[in-house]
């Protein structure tokens, strides 16, 4: 996928209202993060039945940061969902297991 290849976005009118209202976003402010940097993109494979599915983190001219989950129709961007990454902690790469030590006697 080529970003500068698409030409806009592609909005069901559903989804605009129902994330304003959960989520406090406006769906123009959701565009702001493809604009802006940094954004960090996704391929979403477990989601990806019928059709891609992708990923962006990225935030907002306000600085707010937001997760939006997309695919591409007909050149353009169809937003699926989208979320602020509020109070959000990502888990990446390897999580060591600790042993559990009881110490009775430190010197």
């Amino acid at each position: 996928m080529k970003f500068k290849d698409l030409a806009g976005f592609d909005w069901n009118k559903a989804n605009k209202r129902k994330n304003l209202i959960k989520h406090q976003v406006y769906y123009k402010e959701c565009e702001e993060i493809f604009y802006n940097k940094p954004l960090d993109f996704f391929q979403d494979e477990k989601h990806s039945i019928k059709e891609k599915r992708y990923g962006a983190f990225g935030q907002t001219n306000k600085k707010r940061r937001l997760t939006i989950i997309f695919t591409v129709r007909n050149k353009k961007i169809r937003v699926v969902k989208f979320k602020r990454k509020v109070r959000y902690r990502r888990v990446a790469g390897h999580r060591q297991h600790f042993t559990k030590v009881k110490v009775k006697e430190a010197e």
